[in-house]
């Protein structure tokens, strides 16, 4: 069946290339078709192998068997710390100073210039002196007898009473400074008049009927952020009285506070009359 195949696929190819120059190319392809694919399908599965063994023998040169090489002699022991016993540290020694040995030496610190200076004395250098701080032409032990300053150990600061008094301030954050203790009144910013024209452009007197002239004074607080507080009116018209708090409730604006004697913003009463005449 299969030199049928292979005798029909020739005389197709025979066919096909009539006439043709079938030494190369395709004509040369399509013969050795069967070669080619059969090539192949060897070298695929041989490769397919090869990567299928190659980790069984690395694992098995892995996993080989130590070999043991005795060794000649008695076995050494390796004495282990106990955890529990804490390392012994080796004292501290101390050096003791070498005292060099004693050396001619002459002063040779030039004398401070005074207004009357004295001459001092001449003292003849040997050859070998060497210069120091002291006259020592003989080479003599010279004592030393500097004796350190004892440091100063303070205190420290002195410890704060059992119960200490509290400090009351000179102005209590609750407390109204009467007018007689201000330097300085508080005012309303952008001044009084404005303040006035406020208060009467938005003063409501439709529903007020009176021949007279009615009159009123609001009293409230100033306090130290520049709001107001405790409004009250003091008039004869109970009426006439609500509308001028409700008028002064109802400004927008900032006070500046009062100050007192020492320059200190504080809380302060301020009054503000209001007359006014419906015809």
């Amino acid at each position: 069946m299969k030199h049928l195949h292979t005798n029909q696929e020739f005389r197709f190819n025979e066919v096909l290339f009539e006439h043709r120059n079938k030494e190369y190319g395709a004509y040369v392809l399509r013969n050795e078709s069967d070669k080619i694919l059969t090539k192949a399908l060897f070298v695929g599965v041989s490769l397919l192998a090869a990567v299928s063994i190659t980790p069984l023998i690395i694992s098995a040169f892995s996993n080989s068997t130590p070999v043991h090489v005795p060794v000649d002699g008695p076995p050494v022991v390796i004495k282990l710390k106990d955890p529990a016993t804490p390392e012994q540290t080796p004292p501290v020694q101390i050096v003791k100073p070498v005292t060099p040995p004693n050396t001619k030496q002459y002063d040779s610190q030039i004398p401070t210039p005074a207004a009357h200076a004295i001459e001092p004395v001449k003292v003849e250098k040997p050859a070998d002196a060497a210069p120091g701080l002291v006259n020592n032409l003989d080479g003599e032990s010279i004592k030393n007898t500097y004796i350190p300053p004892a440091p100063h150990i303070g205190t420290g600061p002195a410890a704060p009473p059992a119960n200490p008094q509290p400090v009351q301030p000179a102005n209590p954050g609750n407390s109204i400074v009467d007018a007689e203790a201000l330097s300085v009144e508080a005012n309303f910013v952008g001044g009084i008049d404005s303040f006035r024209n406020k208060v009467m452009n938005n003063f409501d007197g439709s529903g007020f009927e009176s021949d007279g002239v009615v009159k009123t004074t609001i009293t409230f607080i100033v306090e130290i952020d520049g709001t107001i507080s405790g409004i009250k009116a003091n008039g004869g018209n109970a009426d006439f009285n609500s509308e001028a708090i409700r008028t002064v409730k109802s400004i927008r604006g900032k006070w500046i506070p009062g100050k007192n004697k020492k320059g200190e913003a504080v809380r302060s009463y301020f009054k503000f009359p209001i007359s006014m005449k419906f015809e």
